[in-house]
C-alpha cells in the first residue's frame, strides 16, 4: 500500500518538537539519525560539533498506517526554509517501480533536489518541488 505522510523541516528544534509531539500522540521513534551519523560527503564543507548533533532524521508513527516525521537543516539550506512551508509531502511505495513512476510523474516540470538513488539509510529515496511549488520526498523501503 502507498502511503502519504507529512515531512516538517526545523531550523534547529526538531528534537524539542518531536519530544512534544511524542507526550502528544504517545509512541516511541523507531529511529533518530543525527547529522554527525551520515558518512562524509565529497564537495560537503565540513559540519560544527554543534550541526551534528542536530537531527537528520526522526519519525513518529502516529497510527497504523500513518507518520509524522522531521529533520532541522544548517548551513546553505537554513536560507531557504520558510516557517509555514517547511513541510514535504512524503510517499512511502511498495517498489522501486511505483516510487520511480511517481517521482518521475511529479516532477514534470519542477525542480529535483535528489534524484531518486539508494541512501546510505537503506531506502530508495528522491526529493524535489513540484511545478505548483509542493516538496515532495518518494521512498521505497527495501525490506528483504
Amino acid at each position: 500500500m502507498t502511503t502519504v505522510n507529512t515531512y516538517i523541516t526545523f531550523d534547529g528544534n526538531c528534537e524539542e518538537a518531536f519530544t512534544f509531539y511524542k507526550s502528544v500522540f504517545g509512541g516511541e521513534f523507531p529511529y533518530i539519525g543525527r547529522f554527525k551519523d551520515m558518512p562524509p560527503q565529497e564537495g560537503t564543507p565540513p559540519m560544527t560539533a554543534e550541526e551534528g548533533e542536530k537531527i537528520m532524521h526522526v519519525s513518529l508513527p502516529v497510527s497504523k498506517e500513518t507518520m509524522l516525521a522531521g529533520s532541522d537543516t544548517f548551513g546553505e539550506w537554513r536560507a531557504q526554509l520558510v516557517k509555514g512551508n517547511n513541510f514535504s509531502v512524503s510517499i512511502g511505495t511498495e517498489s522501486r517501480e511505483e516510487a520511480d513512476r511517481l517521482f518521475n510523474r511529479l516532477s514534470v516540470d519542477g525542480k529535483v533536489t535528489m534524484p531518486m538513488n539508494q541512501t546510505f539509510w537503506g531506502s530508495y529515496f528522491g526529493m524535489f518541488t513540484d511545478k505548483f511549488g509542493i516538496n515532495w520526498m518518494v521512498s521505497f523501503e527495501n525490506q528483504q
